[in-house]
């Protein structure tokens, strides 16, 4: 009999836990635009997982193409920025790279067929075979993408 009620005792206090945590954050509701702000700008992230011993091949052929790439394209201003960041935390299973280009805004990010053009013009068709080519012959073989995300910061006021 103990035992039940104590477990009756446990349970009470569990629901009552949840439901203050509940209250809580339902009272607790910021609005946009008057207590939070999206950014307009977008970042677009890439994590990979490098095969062991091919860090610095990879590093090499970003830099000949995906820099290279993204160099041009912010000289024109289609992007703001880009990084490459190595995971210091490496866990089992975990990404080697994140690969990060920010974008002014959400049209950016899209097709548009006079950007592209424009690219095209500043990186040239040489360029792009060669990079086609580096992605086919090698980075199949060393890398894996592990995820795509896209994201938007979010400045608390």
């Amino acid at each position: 009999m103990f035992q039940s009620k104590s477990l009756r005792f446990s349970s009470l206090a569990l629901l009552g836990l949840i439901t203050l945590t509940f209250a809580s954050s339902a009272s607790a509701q910021l609005k946009v635009w008057e207590d939070y702000e999206p950014s307009d700008a977008y970042w677009s992230l890439t994590t990979v997982k490098l095969k062991p011993g091919t860090f610095n091949i990879y590093l090499e052929g970003l830099k000949a193409t995906w820099v290279a790439a993204n160099e041009v394209a912010k000289e024109l201003g289609h992007i703001e920025d880009y990084a490459i960041y190595a995971n210091q935390a490496v866990a089992r299973g975990s990404f080697d790279l994140m690969l990060v280009i920010k974008y002014p805004n959400s049209d950016s990010m899209g097709p548009d067929r006079e950007r592209y053009n424009e690219f095209m013009k500043a990186w040239g068709e040489e360029n792009m075979d060669n990079s086609n080519e580096t992605v086919l012959e090698l980075y199949n073989e060393i890398r894996e993408i592990q995820g795509e995300y896209m994201i938007r910061e979010i400045m608390l006021k």
